[in-house]
C-alpha cells in the first residue's frame, strides 16, 4: 500500500498521527508520511487514519 498526504488539504489536526504514528508525523504545519510503502502490519491503522481524516487529505494508492 502506498500513501501520501495532500498538503493543500491537510490542516495539521494530527488525527492520523494519533491513529497511526508508525506512518505519519508532523512536519512544518502539515502531516508527512514517514514510511512508504506502508508496512503490512500498519495497513489497517493507516486506512483508519485515512477514513478518519476530517479534510480527506490522505490518499491511499
Amino acid at each position: 500500500m502506498q500513501v501520501r498526504v495532500d498538503e493543500t488539504l491537510c490542516t495539521g489536526c494530527e488525527v492520523c498521527v494519533d491513529t497511526c504514528p508508525e506512518v505519519f508525523e508532523m512536519g512544518d504545519g502539515v502531516v508527512v508520511v514517514k514510511v512508504n510503502p506502508v508496512p503490512e502490519a500498519n495497513e489497517e491503522a493507516c486506512q483508519e487514519a485515512a477514513d478518519g481524516c476530517p479534510c480527506e487529505a490522505i490518499i491511499i494508492e
